[in-house]
């Protein structure tokens, strides 16, 4: 493939143009205001689950929990990745490859960890004499190793094809979309096949939970009131996997017209741009207070770790 340094090198610059011509470096402020305000709420979330004996022995504070370490481990790579464009730092292709390939198994953990909250909470309501001796914390943690491994198994694959040609090279745009679509370009590792059927199969899983839910609960009388706690509960899971589950169909969207000749060049940046630095911010912004604070024991734990800290800084003062 001889003509990859090449191809490589007209894609940033032209990338850099548009970037410089809109100035959509200005985007960055608002993807760190999100960013920081995540890496606050994230933290404190994770150590009243891990602090709390009884919130770690249970199923879907372990998934709530895994939700939010893959959050932040996409934040950071995707924070730093932005700050490094913008100030034109050159890095060796291969580390912009690993970047990418750690952010597409962040999201891909995200995406399957929220699927796997809808199918603990159909297991939950399905089965509720049974379901505390399913599946036990040890069992749980390993399905989690699982999911990770999985997520983390094909864009490495797709890294380690692509090693030894392209990493000598250094880049000033380090983009997923950059990354995916030049392996699009050499027509490598069927991008678009992996994506769509990762996504059909988490759609179909939660479509699934969601109606078998509903047949299962409809004569119980939850959901007769228009602000029953089953009817709220279904709307936020059902907004936060909105935002979780679109910009992953943008980006796919972003792939398809990598390079297409009828459309611009602006646009397809315009399109990037927006979909990092704001729309896949969205969901890991309301994560933490939809799913985390919205469940009565993280709230709980909450509490008594603020008036813990309390107690001891009084104790401290007097």
């Amino acid at each position: 493939m001889t003509s990859s340094r090449p191809l490589i090198s007209n894609l940033t610059m032209d990338w850099i143009e548009s970037m410089e011509r809109w100035h959509l470096h200005l985007f960055c402020i608002p993807t760190a205001i999100i960013s920081f305000a995540t890496f606050i709420a994230n933290p404190v979330l994770l150590v009243c689950i891990f602090l709390s004996r009884a919130l770690r022995r249970e199923t879907r504070y372990l998934l709530v929990a895994n939700t939010l370490i893959a959050d932040m481990l996409f934040l950071i790579l995707n924070l730093v990745t932005l700050i490094g464009n913008a100030v034109r730092a050159e890095i060796p292709w291969f580390v912009c490859e690993l970047f990418t390939t750690l952010l597409v198994t962040a999201y891909s953990c995200a995406i399957i960890t929220v699927t796997l909250m809808v199918v603990d909470t159909f297991a939950a309501v399905r089965w509720p004499l049974q379901y505390h001796n399913l599946l036990m914390p040890a069992q749980t943690n390993c399905i989690l190793g699982v999911v990770w491994l999985l997520c983390a198994i094909y864009p490495f694959t797709l890294m380690m094809m692509m090693k030894e040609e392209l990493s000598n090279d250094n880049v000033t745009v380090c983009l997923a979309l950059i990354s995916l679509g030049f392996f699009k370009v050499k027509n490598i590792g069927g991008i678009d096949m992996y994506f769509l059927v990762a996504a059909l199969i988490c759609t179909f899983l939660i479509f699934y939970c969601y109606i078998r839910l509903y047949m299962v609960t409809r004569t119980q009388g939850i959901w007769h009131s228009r602000f029953s706690r089953a009817r709220v509960t279904v709307l936020v899971h059902g907004v936060l996997l909105l935002l979780y589950f679109a910009p992953g169909f943008v980006f796919a969207l972003e792939i398809y017209i990598f390079q297409r000749k009828n459309v611009s060049q602006d646009l397809r940046v315009w399109i990037s741009t927006v979909n990092a630095n704001f729309l896949m911010l969205l969901p890991r912004a309301f994560a933490p207070y939809l799913y985390g604070l919205r469940y009565r024991e993280i709230s709980e734990s909450l509490t008594l770790l603020l008036h813990r800290h309390r107690r001891n800084r009084e104790n401290t003062l007097s």
